[in-house]
């Protein structure tokens, strides 16, 4: 049997070498995906089924191949008995490295024991193209920073799988909520004149003969639409330029950033507890296996059901003074204060009503109290820390000036933004929710590395 490497070799029949030869006949077979099959084991048993893909793992028992062979919809268990191959494609198969790209045919038998619920009982096996090099990721254990390295690679472990099949899910969940909640999807600028919350945390970059910065929000822009449309969302990446290395932090990551016309604080925290439930149940109901694979105790997220606790900014203050956290008034939350205040309940708490000179420059103050905004932050349980921040805007034209100039923001770069309460200001509201962030916390995963195909942090800006 020749060794088949890269080039236009590759996808010829291992029988022949000729470069002229038609297509291999399982490479031109139609092709039939792992997670099809799974879901439709009544249809599939004992039919015979074209799988492309790649060897993950392999194994031999004397007269017995096991090849896991993962197709990107799933890993699968495919059997070789000696006697339903010929002996050259029986020892080609023994020999096979990690990673090799192949096609592999035979029939679906139903085994219980299987976490898909059938193997595959192999007749024929074609090679596409084998490694040239011995792969690097083996199935021995790896240090993070090496894996991170390799996250070109690393993506396609069981494990990174499932966590970006469950990312995919709360993406398609956060679109369908909106989308079928009356929502227009709006598209925000990447390149902003000026910051949202401050200059101090923003990427500068040359636009022509001027500067412009990464977006760190489309809230702004949000804002303008929904007064145009009412109840809008975007859905993008942001930026921000924290010299941060907490397990929480990425100076690239994703928001949704819901805002609605005449709605209040009340009106904010209804929809994002609405909402944060909505995208829990959904993923619960299609990705409860990938959750499995990640060892995620479910019973946790079964417990995300309305109502969530409601506690005011003061109150937060008295949980962590009582539990011997050094926390006065007026002082902001970090992650370690998150976690003690979360550590009191046993689903999303809202905070809400803290002090105004620790929330961005629209947040519009209580009338019943000016020292404090109409803000709220809803804290993910287990200690995972905000995952939604947001509030009622400032529609008053005066008050809204003067927060420009008391932040020390350019007057000229918002002038724009001041048009909005020049022309029909209404109350309106919304907030941002982490991509990420709640990734993290539904896959119950420690660092937010893993959550987004290729993280950039602080020190980290490749593959």
């Amino acid at each position: 049997m020749p060794n088949i490497r890269h080039g236009a070799v590759a996808c010829a029949n291992l029988r022949t070498m000729s470069t002229t030869e038609t297509p291999a006949p399982l490479l031109s077979r139609p092709q039939v995906y792992i997670e099809d099959v799974a879901r439709n084991l009544d249809a599939y048993d004992g039919k015979e089924v074209n799988i492309k893909g790649w060897l993950y793992n392999k194994r031999s028992s004397g007269k017995l191949h096991f090849l896991e062979v993962r197709d990107g919809t799933g890993i699968l268990q495919c059997v070789m008995f000696v006697k339903d191959v010929s002996a050259e494609l029986f020892a080609r198969a023994d020999h096979l490295p990690q990673e090799t790209s192949l096609v592999v045919s035979g029939k679906v038998r139903l085994d219980k024991r299987s976490p898909l619920g059938f193997e595959l009982g192999l007749t024929g096996m074609e090679v596409v193209a084998e490694p040239t090099k011995e792969y690097p990721i083996s199935p021995k254990e790896h240090g993070v920073a090496f894996l991170m390295d390799q996250r070109h690679l690393w993506l396609r472990s069981r494990r990174q799988h499932a966590i970006l099949r469950v990312r995919a899910e709360i993406v398609a969940a956060v679109r369908r909520y909106f989308d079928s909640h009356g929502f227009t999807l709006v598209d925000a600028p990447i390149f902003t004149p000026a910051a949202c919350e401050g200059t101090t945390n923003l990427f500068e970059v040359g636009y022509f003969d001027q500067k412009a910065y990464l977006t760190q929000s489309g809230q702004l822009y949000m804002e303008a639409a929904a007064m145009a449309l009412g109840k809008v969302y975007c859905l993008g990446p942001t930026f921000r330029a924290e010299k941060s290395k907490t397990r929480r932090h990425l100076t690239e990551f994703w928001m949704v950033e819901p805002e609605v016309a005449y709605l209040d604080l009340t009106g904010v925290m209804d929809l994002a507890e609405d909402f944060v439930v909505s995208v829990v149940e959904q993923v619960l109901a299609n990705r409860r296996r990938e959750l499995e694979v990640l060892e995620r105790d479910i019973t946790k997220l079964e417990l995300v059901k309305k109502p969530f606790p409601r506690i005011t900014y003061e109150e937060a203050i008295g949980l962590l003074q009582k539990a011997g956290k050094e926390t006065k008034f007026g002082d902001d939350f970090g992650g370690d204060e998150e976690t003690v205040i979360s550590e009191h309940f046993d689903r999303p708490v809202m905070i809400h009503h803290y002090p105004a000179e620790i929330k961005a420059f629209y947040m519009k103050r209580d009338p019943q109290n000016p020292k404090l905004a109409l803000g709220v932050d809803l804290i993910g349980p287990e200690g995972y820390g905000e995952i939604i921040g947001g509030g009622q805007r400032e529609e008053d034209l005066a008050r809204i000036e003067a927060s420009v100039e008391a932040h020390g923001l350019p007057r000229e770069a918002f002038e724009w933004y001041l048009d909005l309460r020049r022309y029909g200001s209404v109350p309106h509201g919304g907030f941002g929710l982490g991509i990420e962030r709640t990734v993290s916390w539904i896959c119950g995963l420690h660092h937010v590395r893993e959550t987004i195909p290729f993280p950039r942090m602080l020190e980290r800006l490749t593959p």
